[in-house]
């Protein structure tokens, strides 16, 4: 073999070892709950992949995980969360993450399997709500708005149910775990939780049927995209957070999975 020819195959075998490397690096690892969050990125993945990105999707059956599987560094990005929720996260863990990007606002609605009008609810009726101190927040704020309960502190986003004040109809609250919620219709009166779980569980319409719901305009609970700190910047996850933002195929499924009802969703980054 003339030196020629050597080198060529010596930058051959080079490349070939180095191209598993190369992919790897174009390789972004998101996790996310079942619904929306997920259809949306996995919406994403072939248009992702002809831009030269790779995204592998992670589901999580609880809020817990997604935020330490980012702390540490067993995925890049995770998506299932809003502001308040993360500020929460933080606080109590002292996990360095931040959100890189808007994704999905949700609106939450008070459903009932029993109960046509909120003028209906029965006295001592039995109410669940989430048990993160942030959606119990949030439900509870709704609950407020319909007229059920009075809050300590009137709009604090933080109150609990420790903080009811007035309950004319003696309501008793039961705190479920989020993603459960949804099955804890058949046992309550009154359940607070977000639309998307009847889209997940193929019940789309019954998204629509909710009693009241919270509005849709305030970004701080708008679930968005959160990286570590020190990747907040990783040109991967720009790349993506941009094709995400652009692409018309995710609007579409989110679109869908809303049943095309725009009371139940909005798209943040675009407000």
């Amino acid at each position: 073999m003339n030196r020629k020819h050597f080198l060529a195959a010596v930058a051959a075998t080079v490349l070939a070892l180095a191209s598993p490397l190369l992919h790897a690096a174009e390789t972004l690892k998101i996790g996310s709950t079942p619904g929306a969050t997920s259809d949306a990125i996995e919406a994403l993945i072939p248009e992702a992949k002809q831009a030269g990105l790779n995204i592998e999707l992670i589901e999580f059956t609880d809020w817990t995980l997604p935020n330490e599987a980012v702390h540490n560094g067993d995925i890049d990005l995770n998506f299932f969360q809003h502001q308040a929720f993360l500020n929460n996260a933080i606080k109590e863990r002292g996990y360095q993450l931040e959100f890189v990007g808007l994704g999905l606002l949700q609106n939450i609605g008070i459903y009932s399997n029993r109960i046509q009008d909120l003028k209906d609810v029965p006295d001592k009726a039995k109410v669940s709500v989430a048990s993160d101190p942030v959606n119990q927040g949030r439900g509870l704020l709704l609950l407020q708005k319909a007229g059920l309960i009075q809050l300590r502190n009137g709009n604090d986003p933080g109150a609990t149910v420790h903080d009811v004040v007035q309950n004319p109809k003696n309501l008793r609250f039961f705190e479920i775990e989020g993603p459960q919620l949804i099955h804890s219709l058949q046992d309550v009166e009154l359940a607070v939780l977000w639309p998307t779980y009847f889209v997940n569980a193929g019940k789309p319409e019954q998204a629509g049927q909710a009693l009241l719901y919270s509005g849709i305009g305030d970004t701080f609970y708008a679930m968005g995209f959160v990286a570590r700190t020190d990747k907040a910047k990783d040109a991967r996850i720009t790349r993506f957070v941009q094709l995400y933002q652009n692409s018309p195929e995710v609007k579409k499924v989110i679109a869908e999975r809303f049943n095309h009802n725009t009371n139940l969703y909005t798209l943040p980054w675009q407000q």
